[in-house]
């Protein structure tokens, strides 16, 4: 156990496990859930993933004109989409979770959003890790550990977190320790600042350095800590390995960020895309027996333009994807009131229409997985009174 990890900057507070590029970053949080068997994890894409990549709506005729050179091939043919059931597909980088789609272990929501419009990474990761439509000092996931079945008997004393800090879902009136893995291999942050000095100037790696520095909360002139390929796999290993320990945590909070793709989009996302599978398969197969009785929540802050730009990206949008996998939840179904990409029909005339809240989602997983009472619900999400929860998402 170590316990001295470089300090971060303001996003920095979001943990320090990290992996993928030198802009991406992953990072785990645990709380102690109930004494019983129920897990619960979510899973934070910083930066803003494009769900129409994620799970493309090759059926909406107005796609491949929208998409251009980002429309993958139709499901069958050579490096095409992984088929959802005729209408939608998933990426062919998330081999492994479509695995879990087939075996009715993973459903994939469409035309999500969360509490906000704004277009703004900090606004949004804000409300979604806050849940609600203004400003508090507490997440929503540390304000449900409050309501936990066994609460008042101390069930949720000895939850942790991984890492230098707690992200803003986590952060709360409920206490949560702290354990900072060993990075011995860790380089001096000072050459990440030469290389933006060097690199800043390069109309090229200089744009997309200082998108993916600003996404995480850096100024042009501050670089994160070093970030190793496949960290999130170990990451998520980590956290299915604690979270089946006797006495371990039962709800935990993980992150991984380079989902803000403005230029070269294909390319870029394959190389996330498929940490983000590999890692879920790896939470999957270290939870062991415990995936029977597990629910794992994957969203974004806001999704991405239906249209491409002109570097072969996407700019910051409003509704995305999120998908929901394990063996508590009713998998094999796609969830989305899909309201179309044809003329009128999206958001500002810019963006994927959101039809559903995360929060109905997120709300029904609390009820019916984790077991927290109404009030409990309302006192994670205050003020969605009117916000329903979504049904149909876990195993009778």
């Amino acid at each position: 156990m170590k316990r001295h990890l470089p300090a971060v900057g303001r996003r920095g507070f979001l943990l320090g496990l990290s992996a993928g590029a030198m802009l991406g970053s992953s990072r785990v949080a645990f709380g102690a859930g109930p004494e019983g068997d129920s897990r619960f994890v979510v899973v934070l894409l910083r930066g803003a993933l494009d769900g129409l990549s994620a799970v493309q709506p090759y059926g909406d005729p107005a796609m491949a004109e929208l998409r251009g050179p980002l429309a993958l091939p139709q499901p069958g043919e050579e490096g095409g989409l992984l088929d959802l059931g005729g209408f939608f597909g998933l990426h062919p980088r998330l081999a492994k979770l479509h695995a879990m789609f087939t075996a009715n272990q993973a459903i994939a929501l469409h035309a999500v959003c969360g509490p906000t419009r704004s277009r703004s990474h900090f606004i949004a990761q804000d409300m979604l890790e806050i849940g609600a439509e203004e400003r508090l000092a507490s997440g929503w996931l540390n304000r449900a550990l409050a309501g936990l079945p066994g609460h008042e008997e101390g069930a949720n004393r000895a939850a942790f977190a991984i890492g230098t800090d707690l992200p803003l879902i986590m952060r709360g009136a409920e206490p949560v320790g702290m354990y900072a893995p060993s990075r011995p291999d860790r380089p001096a942050p000072d050459l990440y600042a030469k290389l933006m000095e060097i690199n800043h100037a390069d109309p090229l790696t200089g744009p997309a350095i200082e998108e993916g520095l600003r996404a995480r909360g850096f100024t042009a002139g501050v670089v994160p800590p070093a970030e190793q390929r496949g960290g999130f796999v170990e990451l998520a290993a980590a956290a299915g390995r604690l979270m089946t320990a006797p006495g371990g945590p039962r709800v935990a909070a993980l992150e991984i960020s380079g989902w803000d793709t403005h230029s070269g989009q294909n390319g870029r996302l394959r190389g996330v895309l498929g940490q983000l599978d590999d890692g879920l398969d790896a939470l999957r197969e270290h939870l062991g027996a415990a995936w029977a009785r597990t629910a794992v929540l994957v969203l974004t802050e806001f999704g991405r333009t239906a249209r491409v730009n002109g570097n072969a990206g996407t700019d910051h949008g409003t509704g995305s994807a999120a998908f929901l996998l394990g063996g508590a939840v009713a998998g094999g179904q796609v969830v989305a009131d899909w309201p179309g990409l044809g003329a009128g029909r999206l958001y500002e005339n810019r963006d994927l229409m959101p039809t559903l809240d995360l929060r109905s989602v997120t709300k029904a997983l609390l009820r019916g997985h984790l077991g927290l009472s109404p009030s409990a619900v309302d006192a994670a999400f205050p003020g969605s009174g009117a916000i329903g929860e979504k049904t149909g998402l876990l195993r009778a």
